[in-house]
Parts: structure tokens; C-alpha cells; sequence
């Protein structure tokens, strides 16, 4: 193999050849690694001939894309419309069609400019079949020139008479910077509680979390100075596969956990009588009481219960309601419309796996489209289209309770607004989607399955992860004019205030692994980091939502200035802002434009971190080989209490009867509140705290580079919901929190 051709490709495809480690060191990757990731790609690295017959048609298919499929531009700038045409074409004056809204089916043209393309700059040319396709860069004033306001656009480049347009492409106008509430622009500092979900146990849950109990969530802390409660994704899962309860391997980003509906308050279950006789069965009662008694989440139980009382309630729907002309059987009627295909692709989806096990079939355990019969696997087959049509009803009840779930979240979120709240939810949006997805089973062409997100070594895991969750080709992406992350941001800004990004740095590059390496073996792919900015302030200001990023782990320079220019809130995580004599800096000095927080899902518990319940654990599940290693674990960690000791005492923050000395100083209740009411005194716009260290919990809902050596994502909390804002000291907490954030 011609190893420029190769080394030429890795750069043109945005391939990182070198990167700068999580010890400032400059680690170089290897060639092999680069292969099998163009590979992954698609590119057929082992076959020169083969290889090249690729490149020329991917050369030739762009030479002959007269318009991007996106030209994406900011307000207050210029656009660099880039077009490519024969040359015959390039000295006629020619009209550039702009329209308004590209998601829409009417066509109305808002803007037309004449454009001659010899009059602007050439930046290159090529001959293809005889044919020569020139290249010009089209300089547009977006607001002087063009007088267009922030969305999306429809270009088409049209000869003068002739109705068939030339090329066409999209346009989008973006703001300066992502949105921001008033009450964050005028200085307020904003504080609330975040939530598991699936963790929350309360008197009238089935077991698991739902959009009720965080109802109840949001009204309590509303009234105690709250403007929000965080959330962990809610992305949805696999209903008849429940147990794959990860909430970041999801089957899909952009609908709803639906297993987070309460069921008692969907239409018909009081009055419909089959629904009753199913629900107060006693069989039904007894594994109903044994889910909800459970210290851990029971996902396939839970799971079950609700999908046994979800389907006679879509029965009592289709008779009550669903022939009628209701306000209720309209809504829903819309919601399918604007799902569109994406929605049918995930009932489809979840249709299918309900068919195998109700029919009892052993489908390699049911994970996902790579198992299924051979005829299933693609979404866009005669075979799917056949089960589609002949299972409609059912692939319509998955539709349903997608309806179902977002009814319930939008009543939260309308509650919110009505307490006041400045933000009220902030959504997570997970960084992909697993393997057997719907996603990835109907847009194959996006995802690159030979290949896997993780993260490369760095201190805390020092072999690298490997998250299993195939990336998205940031070329195809494009070519699909950025609509998937449009989706995706979208959707995921829908009924709540603010939006954290997980592995924001995923805007710039992802670790890719190929698959069957470890992580060590992986390398950085990039992506169009400016486009995808613009598009993520662009929804967040149509959808009046904020945007945290998770920029924890490796991140590299060019991002960072990128996020604050781009008005997205960074994350600060108390127990890693260190100086480098160890000193932990007061919140006080945080940026701005952050949020602040003690913990997070990956980390230890307040009382599991000072009482070194975490080294416990990873010493247990083999996390940690050697005496020598865990030794020095346990030093760091010594050294790091005694760090904060001293810290919280020298701003006053707990009392002298609370010692110095982190040998003989355990994790106190004062101790815990007052680590909390040191971060609430911080100058970051954003605090979030965890119920967990609110109920004082030791053991953690997750830890991170394991499977099924610890039950993640399942541990309840240890107080039932309705207990907890009854407690004196929680609610001395919640006044105290709100006194200090008010400075």
C-alpha cells in the first residue's frame, strides 16, 4: 500500500497522526491504528487498486455538488458560499434562491442575489470526463447583504428562465453565542438538586423513578429557592430488553425512557376495567410490591408491569379516543406527524423486539438489530416494511406511549415554569448511541460499526476506554446537512431550561477504537467543530434552552476558547479543581460561566470519597492490581481530605468543632452540608448538588469501567421522595444553599 496515499488520506479525513496526553506528553499514533479506522470508514485500505477506484469517485461526486449540503454562517459575519460549476456556466449572471425554513414544504423565497461567478475569487479547478469544473468562494453579508434573521434556509442556484435549480444546498444563520436565561444574564446565581431518575423511590412509583415523582421533585424544591433539578439522560432504552438499563447506550437520543411513565396517571386507568382486573391481579400486585421494595432498580420487572398495563390502556385509547376528533386523539395525531419517519423507525424498532419475546424466541438475547434474522436487519428492507404493515397496531402503541411519556414531561416542565423557575429541568444528551440501536439500524450509512467511542489513557483510567457506542462519520454527517444533530439537539432541548452536553469535546474530536482493539489502540477523528457550535447555539436560542458541556477528562486548547467565545457553561467539579501543590481552589474563583458541582454519576458519594469506599470497591472487583498501587491510592487520598480540611476551614465554611486533621475526621453531617454551602458560595452561575449527599448515601450508582462486575445504574436512593423534604436537616440545607447563592 502506498503509504502517502494513506498518510494524505488520514489527514484529508481528519485522522489525528499525534495528540498531547493526560501528562502533557506528545504520544504519536500508529499507522495500523490509522488503517483500520479509515477502514472502519469505509475506505478499502488493504486493496491500492480498489482504494484509489474510491477516492476518484468521491472526488468526482464532489466536484459535481454544484452547493454544500450546508453553508453555515453567524450572524453579524459574512458567508463563504462556496460553488462549483462547469465552466461553461461560470460567466452567466446566475439567481441565488434563498428560502425560508428548510424543514418545511412550502416554498417561500425571502431573498434573491444575481451572482456572477467569475467575479468572485477562483480557489481551484479540475477536469473530469473532459470537463472542467471551476471552484468559486462567494463573500455574503449575512445581515447587510442578505437581511436574514438566526434559522434555516433553502438555497438553489438557478440559470435566469430555467426552474431546474443547478445545485441546491442548505443555509443556516446562526447568533453569536447560545442563550442564556434572563435571570442569568442579569447575574442571578442559580442552584438546584440533581437526580437518577430511575433512582427515586417514592410511596406511588412502580419501582422506578417517573415523570410524577419528579413533579413532586420540582415542587419541593421550588418552594426552597430551587430554579432547576438536573437529569440524567432519558434517552430511550429497550422496553423488551430492559435489563440494558445504561441511560448512555441508548437505542435512541431522540425519544423518550419510556419505562419513566406513571402509568396511573395515563387516560383510562381508572376507568378502563381490563386495565383494572390486569393491575389488581394478584400475581401482579406481588411482583409489583417486590419492585418497589427492592434496594436496587429491578429494570425487567418494572419494565414488564408497565408494558402489561400500557396495552390495554392504547385499547381503551383506540376506542374512546382514537377515531374521535378530541383534543387528546389530535394530539397525538400531530405527534406522529411531526415524528415522521423517525418516530416510526423507533416503534418499528421496539415492535420487533416485543414480536420475538412475546413469541418466546431466543434471539441471542434480544440486544439489538446484529442478532436478528438476517431480513430485519436493515430498516429500509422489504422484510421491515412487510412487519410494519402487518404488525401496525402494535408498531402504533409504541408510538403511543412515545406520546405518553413526552405528554408527562412537558406537564413537568409546564409545571416549572408555573413555580417561577428559572430554568426548570436541564436534559443530559448522552455522547452515542449502543451498538444494536435504532439509530444505527436505520442510518447505517451516518455510523461507523467497526469502530467505537471511548476515551484515550489519562488518570483516571489508565488503559483507555472503550464505551461501545459507534460514531457518527463526520463527512456523511455533513453530507446529510447536519439534519441527525439537528434532531438531536433539538429534540433534546424540548421541555426543560438547559441542556449538558456529556463529552462536550466530542463537538471538536472523539477518541475512535476500532473494533476488537483495546482504547490504547485508538486515535482522535475530528469534526466540524464551528458548524456544529453554530448549530447548537442556533437551537438552543429557538428552543430558549442553556448549554452546560462536560469538558472533564483530556481537552485539548482549541476547544476550550471555543466553548466560553460560544456562551456554553463549563463544567467544575470541586474534587478536580487541584492546584499543583495540591490546594483545592475556592469556588469562589470558578468562572462565571460554569457549573459547579461536588460530584457526578462517575464518581464517589461524599461519605463513599472521604471514607475511601470507592478504593474499597475497585480493590473487591479487581479494579486495581498490586498492594503498591492501592497503597498509594489511599496516600493521595489522605493528602487530598487533608487538602480540603484546611481549604474549608480557612474560609470558615465548617465549624472548629469539625477537626483539622484528616486522620481522626470522618464525614460528618456538618462536614457534608458544609462542603455543599462552600460550593453554593461560588461564583459560578450553575450549582448542582445530588440528592445522594443530601441523604448523606455512601455507595455509588455507578462505576465506571466496569459491567457486570457492579450493578450500575441501579442503586435507589435510601429515603422514599415524600420523607425526604420532611427531614429537618435537608431542609436547613436547601435554606442555607439559597441564603449563600444569594451572596
Amino acid at each position: 500500500m502506498n503509504a502517502s496515499l494513506i498518510e494524505q488520506l488520514v489527514a484529508a479525513r481528519g485522522i489525528e497522526s499525534k495528540y498531547t496526553d493526560a501528562w502533557g506528553n506528545q504520544a504519536i499514533i500508529e499507522q495500523k491504528s490509522q488503517e483500520q479506522i479509515l477502514s472502519a470508514m469505509g475506505y478499502p485500505v488493504s486493496d491500492e487498486a480498489a482504494l484509489m477506484e474510491t477516492l476518484e469517485a468521491e472526488a468526482t461526486q464532489e466536484w459535481f455538488t454544484v452547493l454544500e449540503p450546508a453553508t453555515v454562517a453567524r450572524i453579524g459575519s459574512t458567508s463563504a458560499l462556496l460553488i462549483k460549476l462547469p465552466i461553461d456556466f461560470v460567466n452567466d449572471e446566475l439567481i441565488l434562491n434563498i428560502i425560508s425554513d428548510a424543514t418545511s414544504d412550502s416554498k417561500k423565497i425571502v431573498q434573491s442575489v444575481k451572482i456572477t461567478p467569475v467575479d468572485h475569487e477562483l480557489i481551484g479547478s479540475v477536469e473530469i470526463n473532459d470537463i472542467e469544473i471551476q471552484q468559486y468562494v462567494v463573500e455574503l453579508d449575512v445581515e447587510k447583504q442578505l437581511n436574514l434573521d438566526i434559522g434555516y434556509y433553502q438555497l438553489e442556484l438557478l440559470e435566469e428562465g430555467n426552474d431546474e435549480p443547478l445545485g441546491s444546498g442548505r443555509l443556516i444563520i446562526a447568533p453569536a453565542q447560545c442563550y442564556k436565561q434572563p435571570e442569568i444574564k442579569a447575574g442571578k446565581k442559580l442552584w438546584g438538586p440533581s437526580v437518577q431518575l430511575y433512582c427515586v423511590k417514592s410511596k406511588n412509583n412502580w419501582g422506578v423513578g417517573d415523570f410524577t415523582d419528579l413533579a413532586y421533585l420540582i415542587d419541593k424544591v421550588a418552594d426552597r429557592g430551587a430554579d432547576f433539578v438536573g437529569l440524567n439522560p432519558i434517552h430511550a432504552l429497550y422496553p423488551n430488553n430492559a435489563d440494558a438499563c445504561s441511560p448512555y447506550s441508548p437505542s435512541s437520543r431522540r425519544w423518550l425512557n419510556v419505562i419513566y411513565i406513571d402509568v396511573q396517571k395515563v387516560l383510562g386507568f381508572e376507568t378502563d376495567k381490563t386495565t383494572q382486573a390486569i393491575v389488581n391481579d394478584d400475581a401482579f400486585q406481588q411482583q409489583l410490591m417486590a419492585a418497589k421494595s427492592s434496594t436496587q432498580v429491578d429494570y425487567g420487572s418494572v419494565m414488564d408491569l408497565k408494558l402489561r398495563a400500557l396495552k390495554p390502556l392504547y385499547q381503551f385509547f383506540l376506542k374512546n379516543e382514537g377515531a374521535a376528533t378530541s383534543d387528546y386523539a389530535k394530539a397525538f395525531s400531530d405527534f406522529k406527524a411531526n415524528g415522521g419517519e423517525n418516530l416510526k423507525q423507533l416503534a418499528t424498532f421496539d415492535a420487533i423486539q416485543d414480536k420475538f419475546k412475546s413469541e418466546g424466541k431466543y434471539i441471542g438475547d434480544n440486544w439489538g438489530w446484529p442478532v436478528w434474522p438476517q431480513e430485519l436487519q436493515d430498516y429500509n428492507s422489504p422484510a421491515v416494511a412487510k412487519f410494519a404493515d402487518d404488525n401496525a397496531e402494535l408498531v402504533d402503541f409504541y408510538a403511543y406511549i412515545q406520546f405518553v411519556a413526552l405528554q408527562q414531561l412537558e406537564d413537568v416542565d409546564a409545571l416549572s415554569k408555573s413555580k417561577g423557575m428559572a430554568m426548570g429541568t436541564y436534559r443530559d444528551l448522552a455522547v452515542g448511541v449502543s451498538e444494536g440501536s435504532t439509530e444505527i439500524w436505520a442510518n447505517k450509512d451516518l455510523y461507523c460499526t467497526d469502530a467505537s467511542v471511548g476515551a484515550p489513557p489519562d488518570v483516571l483510567g489508565p488503559l483507555g476506554q472503550n464505551w461501545g457506542l459507534p460514531p457518527m462519520d463526520p463527512v456523511k454527517l455533513y453530507q446529510q446537512g447536519y439534519q441527525p444533530i439537528i434532531d438531536l439537539f433539538r429534540s433534546n432541548m424540548h421541555a426543560c431550561g438547559a441542556l449538558r452536553i456529556d463529552h462536550v469535546m466530542a463537538l471538536l474530536r472523539l477518541w475512535w477504537v476500532p473494533k476488537g482493539e483495546t482504547a490504547k489502540a485508538g486515535t482522535y477523528v475530528y469534526y466540524p467543530v464551528d458548524d456544529l457550535l453554530a448549530i447548537l447555539a442556533l437551537e438552543s436560542h429557538l428552543n430558549e434552552c442553556t448549554i452546560i458541556g462536560e469538558d472533564l477528562g483530556t481537552v485539548p486548547d482549541d476547544i476550550v476558547g471555543k466553548l466560553q467565545e460560544n456562551g456554553i457553561h463549563s463544567y467544575k467539579v470541586f474534587f478536580f479543581e487541584q492546584a499543583e501543590d495540591g490546594g483545592y481552589f475556592s469556588p469562589e474563583h470558578y468562572t462565571e460561566q460554569a457549573m459547579a458541582t461536588l460530584t457526578t454519576h462517575d464518581m464517589p458519594t461524599l461519605i463513599g470519597y472521604w471514607h475511601c469506599k470507592d478504593l474499597e470497591l475497585g480493590q473487591e472487583i479487581g479494579l486495581y492490581s498490586g498492594d503498591a498501587l492501592l497503597k498509594s491510592l489511599y496516600a493521595d487520598r489522605l493528602n487530598s481530605k487533608q487538602e480540603i480540611l484546611n481549604s474549608l476551614h480557612g474560609h470558615q465554611s465548617i465549624p472548629q468543632e469539625v477537626g483539622n486533621d484528616a486522620n481522626f475526621v470522618g464525614m460528618t453531617k456538618e462536614l457534608n452540608y458544609g462542603l455543599q454551602v462552600h460550593m453554593a458560595k461560588g461564583s459560578s452561575a450553575l450549582l448542582s448538588l445530588q440528592l445522594e449527599d443530601w441523604l448523606q448515601m455512601d455507595m455509588p450508582v455507578n462505576i465506571p469501567g466496569t459491567s457486570d462486575e457492579y450493578p450500575n445504574w441501579r442503586r435507589k436512593l435510601s429515603v422514599d421522595l415524600e420523607d425526604i423534604f420532611s427531614m429537618p436537616e435537608v431542609n436547613q440545607l436547601t435554606h442555607d444553599l439559597t441564603k449563600a447563592r444569594m451572596g
